[in-house]
């Protein structure tokens, strides 16, 4: 991710404070990003994320750590953002439990300058993240597709990948998009298993 794609991002806030949402949304607008929501009820805040689609989600702690948690499980499990958790002092115990609900990093109010800094860091991470979960997606499917063409050819591992990348080359298309084809019932599949000799 470059330094222009963490130019104008798009942010959005929750916390169980009003008052906290209005400390934080001029800080993030000063780094030159836009609130698109600012939000403080844990059934809410899923709705709104999926509809927002958000580049990054700023969570504070306010009086209640399960609220918080709350809008993190919330957010993380309809978003295709990071979330980092806005902290007034380090809290081990509830970064521990954060970091289960899929909180990517934390800021501490004493260090405004940084944000910037840490969100660039989490974007990247979350980039590699989101690569490295599309890369095993890919291999899984690979992997399914050499499975089926193994049982129905009756061909070891090899010989189903040979298989695989000479059909690749054939249809001018990517191996993962061969790979697809065969566990959705590509035509290289005869209607029956190979008999087993």
């Amino acid at each position: 991710m470059s330094e222009r794609e963490t130019e104008h991002l798009r942010v959005l806030i929750a916390n169980e404070k009003k008052d906290a949402l209005a400390l934080v949304a001029p800080i993030v607008a000063a780094l030159g990003h836009e609130v698109i929501a600012r939000e403080i009820e844990v059934e809410d805040v899923g709705a709104v994320t999926v509809r927002e689609r958000p580049d990054v989600a700023l969570v504070g702690l306010g009086e209640s750590s399960e609220h918080a948690l709350g809008l993190i499980g919330q957010i993380v499990q309809e978003a295709a953002c990071p979330v980092i958790v806005l902290l007034h002092a380090p809290d081990p115990g509830f970064l521990r439990e954060a970091s289960k609900r899929g909180v990517f990093a934390y800021i501490t109010d004493a260090d405004g300058e940084d944000w910037q800094s840490s969100i660039d860091i989490v974007l990247r991470r979350f980039a590699e993240y989101h690569d490295l979960e599309g890369a095993f997606g890919r291999r899984a499917i690979t992997e399914r597709a050499k499975g089926i063409l193994m049982e129905r050819h009756s061909v070891d591992e090899a010989t189903a990948f040979e298989m695989l990348r000479d059909q690749s080359r054939a249809a001018n298309r990517k191996l993962i998009d061969v790979a697809t084809a065969v566990v959705d019932g590509h035509p290289l599949l005869p209607k029956q298993p190979a008999a087993r000799t």
